[in-house]
């Protein structure tokens, strides 16, 4: 069993930064590969970034452009996810999600075991 607590969500304005982690628990962090998704309000939830257990592949969603960054310190069991450049539209709860998969791809929601609980994100324009 794993617990993912994120942290790190609030109210932005266009154009600034925020830096979401994810702090695990209950089993060995490091075995696993970790993901972010994301879900706006009425519309499904949606793959961010992966990093695969070691830390040394990640995998980028489309729409990020290469604003999001996906990191890892297996030492401190934890996953972030640093968000620059926001936008309203990247306004969602965004979830921490692991996976017992060693990935060399993008996370998708079948690979999934374990689920945050989320953290709203909201960028205001």
């Amino acid at each position: 069993q794993v617990q993912l607590v994120e942290s790190g969500g609030g109210l932005v304005q266009a154009g600034g930064s925020l830096r979401l982690s994810c702090a695990a628990s209950g089993s060995t962090f490091s075995v696993y590969s970790m993901g972010w998704f994301r879900q706006a309000p009425g519309k499904e939830r949606e793959f961010v970034l992966t990093i695969s257990w070691g830390g040394s592949s990640t995998y980028y969603s489309n729409f990020e452009e290469g604003r999001f960054t996906i990191s890892r310190d297996n030492a401190k069991n934890t996953v972030y996810l640093q968000m620059n450049s926001l936008k309203p539209e990247d306004t969602a709860v965004y979830y921490c999600a692991a996976s017992p998969l060693h990935l060399r791809r993008p996370m998708v929601s079948q690979d999934v075991s374990y689920w945050g609980k989320g953290t709203l994100v909201t960028v205001s324009s």
